[in-house]
C-alpha cells in the first residue's frame, strides 16, 4: 500500500509508541453507526443514459479500485453533493 507523507508520519508515530490510541465511547460509536446508516442508505433508484465510452471508462476505473461500477458512480455523486468534488474552472 502506498502512503502519502502524512500517512507515513502517522504510521511511524504509531509504530514508535508515540501515539496513545483510545477506545471510542459507546456514545460515539452509536453516533457514528447512526450517521453511517443514514449516509449509506440507498433508498432511491434512478436511471441515466451514458455514452458507451463513459460507461466503459467508469467500469475500468471501478475494476482498478475493486468496487462495482454502480458503487463508484454513487460515491462520486455523494462526494459532489457533499462538496468534496469541485467543478473545474474550465
Amino acid at each position: 500500500m502506498k502512503l502519502d507523507p502524512e500517512e507515513k508520519k502517522i504510521l511511524e508515530a504509531y509504530e514508535n509508541g508515540k501515539m496513545n490510541p483510545q477506545k471510542p465511547s459507546k456514545e460515539l460509536l452509536s453516533d457514528l453507526s447512526r450517521a453511517a446508516k443514514s449516509t449509506f442508505k440507498k433508498d432511491k433508484r434512478i436511471n441515466i443514459r451514458l455514452s458507451s465510452h463513459d460507461l466503459n471508462g467508469i467500469q475500468r476505473k471501478a475494476v482498478q479500485k475493486g468496487i462495482p461500477y454502480q458503487a463508484l458512480i454513487s460515491g462520486l455523486i455523494h462526494q459532489y453533493v457533499e462538496g468534496e468534488l469541485q467543478e473545474s474552472g474550465k
